[in-house]
């Protein structure tokens, strides 16, 4: 009974989390005047231009992937990886993080994969474009350094001032976001606790982790990892151009709320939901929006890209119907 109500506890969450700070978001919002932004002053072409580069990042990572098992002796199809990465991420708008193990049995089920090296490969991908993002912020950072100092000194901006600013919205939203980052943390802190005590299990993810080092192509590996983040950012930033507010805020604008945004997708919530909107918003009224256009141009984006991803999710459930599973390997195959 208690693993049930844990496993219904992660499930309901994070809904319940971002849907909170959806609700204290929009909860004041003329839904009409979205609508008629939606249906006819976006520029859908843009929107749809936007999806290139959303989809090559997530090819991008499964070709990194499918890179890193190589050493190992653990070869997938590359259409495989593809399909279990589009999988993943659908999975995850259900369950935050689920994914992650999701396409590890992906590729254990359909291509014979060890699913405890595929496991440690992604611990591997994990700090890449954790180092990769914080070297991206801390570029952004110095290179807006003056536009921060500028607000700061404007403002007179200090943790007291800071406080008393936030509305009673701001500080519900934080606390819903620190305490969402605690919850994930108590879960992968328990998940790991569990698997710690499969030795064998964790030696093999031990060797998905440091399979970096056996990489045969070390500047492919580089490439298709900036990649991975240079296509998140277009396809990100196009979607600028789909709303007349919006297009003519600049790239620094681009670079600085999708930082933000990055990090508030940490949050436990699906897709960032919540979180997301919160942070992006807030950075697009700093360059000049009106919280009105800043909250519908967050809305939008994010519910199109999400459904992209679900759309995504669901090419990938059937054709990996459509993948034969191969045959299962002996150990003098290995």
């Amino acid at each position: 009974m208690k693993n049930i109500l844990s496993k219904v506890f992660q499930i309901v969450f994070p809904f319940l989390l971002g849907g909170g700070i959806l609700y204290w978001m929009y909860r004041n919002s003329d839904f009409s005047h979205i609508r008629e932004v939606l249906l006819h002053e976006m520029r859908w072409e843009w929107m749809l231009a936007s999806f290139v580069p959303g989809i090559l990042a997530q090819v991008f990572r499964a070709l990194r992937w499918r890179q890193s098992l190589s050493p190992m002796g653990e070869h997938c199809r590359a259409h495989t990886s593809v399909c279990a990465i589009f999988l993943s991420y659908a999975a995850s708008l259900v369950v935050p993080r689920v994914g992650e193990f999701l396409r590890c049995g992906v590729l254990k089920r359909k291509d014979g994969v060890s699913f405890a090296k595929s496991l440690g490969t992604v611990v591997t991908e994990r700090v890449v474009d954790m180092l990769l993002v914080l070297l991206l912020v801390a570029v952004v950072i110095v290179w807006q350094w003056e536009m921060f100092t500028e607000f700061f000194a404007l403002t007179g901006m200090n943790l007291r001032g800071t406080l008393s600013r936030f509305t009673a919205t701001g500080i519900w939203v934080s606390v819903l976001c620190v305490l969402g980052i605690v919850v994930l943390m108590a879960v992968l802190v328990h998940k790991l606790a569990i698997m710690r005590k499969v030795k064998a299990m964790m030696q093999d993810m031990w060797e998905g982790v440091l399979s970096l080092r056996h990489v045969s192509n070390v500047p492919l590996y580089l490439f298709y990892s900036l990649a991975i983040w240079v296509a998140y950012f277009f396809h990100y930033y196009l979607t600028f151009y789909c709303f007349g507010f919006t297009e003519h805020i600049g790239l620094a604008a681009g670079l600085v709320s999708f930082c933000t945004g990055g990090i508030a997708v940490l949050v436990p919530t699906p897709n960032g939901a919540g979180s997301w909107h919160f942070a992006v918003k807030t950075i697009l009224v700093l360059y000049g929006l009106s919280a009105t256009e800043a909250i519908i141009f967050a809305l939008i984006v994010h519910t199109v890209q999400t459904l992209l991803l679900v759309a995504l999710g669901v090419y990938a459930l059937i054709a990996l119907q459509m993948i034969k599973t191969r045959a299962p390997r002996t150990n003098a195959d290995r």
